[in-house]
C-alpha cells in the first residue's frame, strides 16, 4: 500500500528551551524567520505525503494558527500591496491537507504516535520529528519508501553517532544487507555508553506499517511512566521484520540549544537576503 500519511508528534513541553517556551510552543521558535515544524511539514509536502496529522497538546494554538488563513493579515498586506509577505503567508495556508489532534498529557512519543490510531487506520505512515530538520530535504523519506515498498516492512531512518553519545538516543543492532540497508535485530532505548554495542542510531523518521497500534498498546510504560516507541517497536519486531535506512545527508538536532543556532546559522548562509551580512560579521567576530 503506497505511503500518503504523515503523522509529526508536536506535544512536548520544550523545556530545554526555557524560558522562550513557557508561553509559545517550541515547535514555533523561528530559525531565522521561518517556525522550526514549518520545515518538517515542507519536507513531508515535497515527498508527496498528502494527509499531515499533527499531534499538539495544551498550549500549542499557535501551531493551528500558523498553518490556518488569516484573514486580517491577509486584507492588510494586501491594502499595503506587500505582494511578497502576502504570497508567503497564503502559501502557509495552502500547503496540504493538514489536520490536528490533542495529546492529553506529554506521556512520550509512543503515546504521541498512538494518538494517530483512528486518523491512520489500516495503513502505513510516516512519522517526523520535529527536533530533526533535514531542511526541507525529502531525500531520507523517498528512499526509505522505496526500501518499505520493497520489503512491505517498518524501514526507521539511521544516523552514525559517536559511542559516548549512546545515552542520548535510541540505538539499534543489526545486519547490514547491502550498503546502507540494516536488517534490525535490536533496539534498546538511550542504552549506557558502555551498554551499547552499535552506533547506530534512530533519527527522527520512521515508516511503521498499522501494526504498530496494537505493539504500542501491549508495551508497558518505562520507569518514568511514558510509552516509548522504541520499546514498542521491539515487540513489533517479534513478529514483523524491521529495517534502518542509513541517512547521510545533512541533518540539524533542534532539540538542544547549540544544534538549533547551527541550523539557524546554516540556515541564513543559504539565503540570498541574509548570507553576505552575516558572512562578513561572523568574519568580523572570529577575528576579534
Amino acid at each position: 500500500m503506497r505511503v500518503r500519511k504523515a503523522v509529526i508528534p508536536a506535544a512536548g513541553l520544550g523545556t530545554r528551551f526555557l524560558p522562550a517556551t513557557k508561553a509559545q510552543p517550541k515547535e514555533m521558535l523561528p530559525i531565522v524567520d521561518k517556525p522550526a515544524i514549518q520545515f518538517v511539514v515542507e519536507e513531508a509536502i515535497i515527498a508527496g505525503l498528502s494527509d499531515i496529522l499533527i499531534i499538539t497538546g495544551r498550549g500549542k494554538r499557535a501551531i493551528e494558527d500558523h498553518f490556518d488563513r488569516a484573514f486580517e493579515l491577509e486584507y492588510y498586506l494586501g491594502k499595503q500591496d506587500k505582494k511578497r509577505e502576502l504570497s508567503q503567508v497564503e502559501t502557509i495556508a495552502r500547503m496540504g491537507n493538514i489536520h490536528f489532534i490533542r495529546q492529553g498529557s506529554p506521556a512520550g512519543l509512543g503515546h504521541a504516535v498512538l494518538q494517530a490510531k483512528d486518523h491512520v487506520g489500516n495503513e502505513p505512515f510516516v512519522v517526523l520529528l520535529g527536533d530533526d530538520i533535514l531542511g526541507g530535504d525529502p531525500a531520507c523519506i523517498l528512499s526509505m519508501m522505496q526500501i518499505h515498498e520493497e520489503k512491505e516492512s517498518s524501514v526507521i531512518a539511521l544516523e552514525k553517532i559517536p559511542i559516548e553519545k549512546a545515552g542520548s538516543y535510541g540505538i539499534v543492532q543489526g545486519v547490514e544487507e547491502k550498503q546502507g540497508l540494516y536488517k534490525i535485530d535490536k533496539l534498546i532505548e538511550k542504552p549506557k555508553p558502555e551498554e551499547a554495542k552499535s552506533d547506530l542510531a534512530i533519527m527522527g523518521r520512521y515508516i511503521l506499517t498499522p501494526e504498530i497500534f496494537s505493539a504500542l498498546e501491549n508495551t508497558d510504560p518505562d520507569a518514568k511512566g511514558e510509552l516509548q516507541l522504541t520499546d514498542a517497536l521491539s515487540r513489533l519486531g517479534e513478529t514483523q521484520s524491521i529495517y534502518g535506512h542509513l541517512y547521510k545527508g545533512l541533518r540539524w538536532d533542534i532539540g538542544d540549544k547549540i544544534g538549533f543556532l547551527k541550523a539557524t546559522v546554516d540556515y541564513a548562509l543559504s539565503r540570498d537576503d541574509t548570507k553576505d551580512e552575516l558572512t562578513a560579521y561572523l568574519k568580523r567576530k572570529l577575528g576579534e
